[in-house]
């Protein structure tokens, strides 16, 4: 049994591929307005934060997002990671984690998410790549779930603004 997988899926949206790409590159820390009963200040006070650093990964400013009130199943998740790619050209993001309670049952765990134009609309793929601690460990799809449900309220807060 293998213990390194990926799970992708899209979701079609109605907001332009590049507002969307635009909140995920530049704006993490806006996801937590957007989507306060899942992450933010409902969940025990923490609060999703970003902090650009001068170092650059991969040839890209790097940003350390902490997603401090991730609600997931009933239970808040912590987890710090990095941007380990940006695409412009494709647009394209890849976050690494670095720490946190993901990292518990992951021995690694990248988010990846494009956002690709469809006339008036715009298809968000979300791909996770992970290499599971042992095999008793579940296929992250309930976070899969999670990013899908994600892309549609931030598409709701776009469509709005």
């Amino acid at each position: 049994m293998t213990l390194v997988g990926k799970l992708s899926a899209e979701v079609l949206v109605v907001a332009p591929h590049d507002k969307h790409h635009g909140v995920w590159v530049g704006r993490p820390h806006h996801i937590s307005n957007v989507s306060p009963s899942k992450m933010g200040f409902g969940l025990g006070g923490l609060t999703t934060s970003s902090k650009w650093t001068s170092t650059p990964v991969n040839g890209v400013p790097s940003a350390l997002s902490s997603c401090g009130t991730t609600l997931l199943n009933g239970k808040v998740y912590v987890t710090k990671g990095v941007v380990e790619a940006i695409n412009e050209e494709n647009k394209t993001i890849t976050y690494r984690a670095i720490e946190g309670d993901v990292l518990q049952e992951y021995k690694s765990f990248k988010v990846i998410s494009q956002s690709i134009p469809k006339g008036e609309a715009t298809w968000i793929h979300w791909t996770l790549e992970y290499d599971k601690l042992n095999k008793n460990i579940p296929h992250p799809i309930k976070l899969l779930e999670f990013v899908i449900h994600l892309s549609e309220e931030l598409d709701d807060h776009l469509v709005q603004a």
